[in-house]
């Protein structure tokens, strides 16, 4: 194999990939890039054994051929290159020479037969969604930690499903720990077919890869097919083997009782309870709400630190409530919620909170209690 290939075209591609390199997995040759010609071009190819990616890209092909060199090698080479053009020319037993008139890099390499066979899903149902949207799908379920045991797929997987509500179709993604969990849905036009099938649950870390490829503009196709999560973008495509598994009944969580909304200003609250987790620790991570006439105020302890209080004003005129939270949560639901006002549902100390935007109802989070 010969081929000519300008900086620009692969150079964003090998940094996106190293998140799937990277990974440790029991086949050494993962931690390289498949590189094929393939027509008046390349393509290049990654898996860790559980996410594939495969992308398309121009090159000036002299001779025809394979290689497989570490991604991270290739990267660095590619990302100080001194020029544009870049050769990559396979000389023997698998030896890789890149460079030009003045640059030269030889690589030792491994065969290319033995790359892991990325599967070709044809004829899947594929649905068509904001690429930007679906970042921000993927950012409000992965703030969920997949940390965990890893034999609770539902903790280290994201329930996702199409599905019919209320008259509307949805594309929905659901993520818990046991402590909190998230949902978030994307509508669709009313004219599109949901495909068939029950939700899937998609692994945590190959969405964080997913994420990477997704840009501010422009549209992604997605669907379920075989056992697997599929993505196409442009000229390249994203396979995530699903987890086996069952999600928990989420349904009657994320309902909400109707009078026991509070509004609240975002940006206050969410400074609000950063000041206040200054005082948490790994020993101590909750703080106190006390929810009464016309006030929240929150305090946090810690015997080994000390204490701090605040109070902020809000329309409240229930019976007063107590309740300890765990402060990280509701910052990490702030920061993905881009409405100014936020609306807290709360019933009692027992009950878990409810979070969601004053207007943008396609994300809502949902907080269990702590024990005092």
């Amino acid at each position: 194999m010969r081929a000519t290939v300008q900086k620009a075209d692969i150079q964003p591609v090998l940094s996106r990939v190293q998140g799937i390199t990277g990974r440790k997995t029991n086949l050494a040759i993962t931690t390289n890039v498949l590189i094929r010609t393939k027509g008046d071009g390349i393509s290049i190819s990654a898996t860790d054994l559980e996410t594939g990616f495969e992308g398309n890209y121009p090159a000036a092909v002299d001779s025809p051929g394979a290689i497989t060199i570490n991604a991270r090698k290739l990267f660095e080479i590619v990302r100080d290159f001194p020029s544009d053009d870049i050769i990559l020319n396979e000389i023997e037993n698998h030896w890789i020479e890149i460079g030009n008139a003045t640059v030269e890099y030889h690589i030792v390499g491994l065969n290319p037969e033995d790359f892991p066979v990325i599967p070709k899903i044809d004829q899947a149902e594929f649905i068509e969604i904001e690429s930007s949207t679906l970042a921000g799908m993927i950012s409000k379920s992965v703030i969920i930690s997949a940390a965990g045991d890893e034999r609770r797929t539902h903790i280290i997987g994201v329930y996702s499903e199409w599905i019919e509500e209320k008259g509307n179709k949805l594309f929905r993604m659901v993520s818990t720990d046991g402590s909190r969990l998230s949902k978030s849905d994307f509508p669709l036009d009313q004219s599109v077919s949901l495909p068939a099938g029950p939700g899937v649950l998609i692994p945590k870390k190959s969405l964080v890869e997913v994420s990477k490829f997704l840009e501010a503009e422009g549209s992604v196709q997605v669907a379920f097919k075989d056992n697997n999560f599929i993505i196409k973008k442009h000229a390249e495509t994203i396979i995530i083997r699903l987890l086996e598994g069952e999600f928990p009944k989420y349904a009657d969580i994320i309902v909400k009782p109707e009078g026991n909304n509070i509004v609240m200003d975002r940006q206050m609250f969410l400074m609000m309870l950063k000041r206040m987790s200054i005082m948490s620790s790994d020993e101590y991570k909750g703080v106190i709400f006390n929810f009464e006439e016309n006030k929240l105020t929150v305090s946090s302890t810690n015997p080994e630190i000390g204490e701090s209080k605040e109070e902020m004003p809000i329309e409240f005129n229930r019976k007063k409530i107590t309740v300890m939270f765990n402060a990280r949560f509701f910052i990490d639901t702030m920061n993905v919620i881009d409405d100014e006002k936020i609306i807290l549902n709360i019933v009692s100390e027992e009950k878990p909170c409810l979070i969601e935007g004053e207007k943008d109802k396609s994300y809502i989070s949902v907080i269990m209690p702590m024990r005092i």
